[in-house]
């Protein structure tokens, strides 16, 4: 696709962009810009607005007021479906009710679909490509095997594979740690971090509301709160104790340890 528009500096860009149903503000005054090769978390509790933020980032809602660009194409002027096709989505609530394999389930990434389409087969290159990447993940050994036998965090890891199928420029990871245990959330973490080193390029948005679930390679971080931005910038100097405590109206304490951010309550404030 050829953008669209000049400002292509940025993988994505939200100027002053309001989300609003049913006369409710949803999302307010939102202003983004991420680059090639950044690596952006977005945090926030429940109901912060960040499912809706990624749904407009993502190209899969409009927004109400102001101006978004993703991949140099403006929301509103672009086929959204084909727009789609170029973004790595990370969805752990992926559902699979066909008998695929996990190198069956990687290549649907070339359709964005849950299954093959009828009349539609991969090239010999293209099944190559999703052995390669469910390889780079960690999925050889499990290459053959059936979604329905996978574990969530084989599950998590073989998404993955299928968001990279489209060689994206855009990764997009909605609470990826869903539903982990410790050793599958920590493998996971890995694999991100091995990915990022692997294509350098491509810049990624990862939602969750637990400091544990953060890549060490995260370059960036953004606050949401009440659909509203509390802070935003690298993320050494956005995640510490008075904006995390602000973000989630709790007293937190955070600390670092091992490129790793770790949160913990503490006294709570005065009024």
């Amino acid at each position: 696709m050829t953008p669209t528009t000049d400002d292509t500096e940025y993988v994505l860009s939200a100027r002053h962009v309001d989300f609003v149903r049913d006369g409710r503000y949803l999302l307010r005054d939102i202003t983004l810009h991420v680059e090639h090769g950044q690596h952006w978390v977005l945090l926030g509790a429940n109901g912060a607005g960040k499912s809706t933020l990624l749904s407009l980032l993502g190209a899969f809602a409009h927004p109400t007021h102001g101006v978004v660009h993703v991949l140099g194409h403006q929301l509103g002027r672009v086929d959204m479906r084909e727009l789609r096709s170029h973004i790595g989505h990370v969805d752990p609530r992926h559902t699979v009710r066909a008998p695929l394999t996990v190198r069956d389930v990687v290549l649907t990434g070339l359709t964005n679909t849950p299954e093959f389409i009828p009349r539609w087969a991969p090239t010999p290159d293209q099944i190559e490509l999703a052995e390669t990447l469910a390889a780079s993940l960690g999925m050889s050994a499990r290459i053959d095997a059936h979604w329905q036998t996978l574990s969530q965090g084989e599950r998590g890891r073989a998404l993955i594979a299928r968001a990279l199928m489209v060689d994206p420029s855009l990764l997009l990871l909605d609470e990826p740690a869903t539903g982990l245990d410790l050793a599958a959330r920590e493998q996971l973490l890995t694999a991100l971090d091995d990915l990022r080193v692997e294509y350098p390029a491509v810049a990624s948005i990862l939602v969750t509301h637990h400091l544990e679930e953060i890549p060490v390679t995260t370059t960036h971080a953004m606050l949401i709160r009440d659909g509203v931005i509390s802070a935003q910038g690298p993320i050494v100097d956005v995640l510490n104790t008075a904006n995390i405590s602000d973000c989630f109206d709790h007293a937190i304490t955070i600390t670092r340890q091992n490129d790793r951010w770790i949160a913990q309550a503490s006294e709570r404030r005065s009024p």
